[in-house]
């Protein structure tokens, strides 16, 4: 099976986030974490991109990567 590699901006389009780099950094700056809430459960995340964000993560699935990422990024 192909294993397909996600940019970052990838995962905002898809989200369907301005994916600019301005507008990855801005979402970055005014939305962090708490160590203890789980990335999809951010009350932030429309059900729909909840959603994506849970499925990717449990069928480790092309986007789990670069979600980690993004997870990563907003629990620094």
């Amino acid at each position: 099976m192909e294993q397909h590699h996600h940019a970052f901006r990838d995962l905002f389009a898809q989200l369907g986030l301005p994916n600019s780099d301005a507008a990855i950094q801005r979402f970055c700056a005014e939305h962090s974490l708490q160590q203890q809430t789980r990335l999809p459960d951010a009350d932030f995340w429309t059900p729909a991109q909840a959603q994506f964000l849970r499925d990717a993560w449990r069928q480790d699935a092309d986007w789990a990567e670069v979600i980690d990422q993004l997870n990563a990024t907003l629990h620094h």
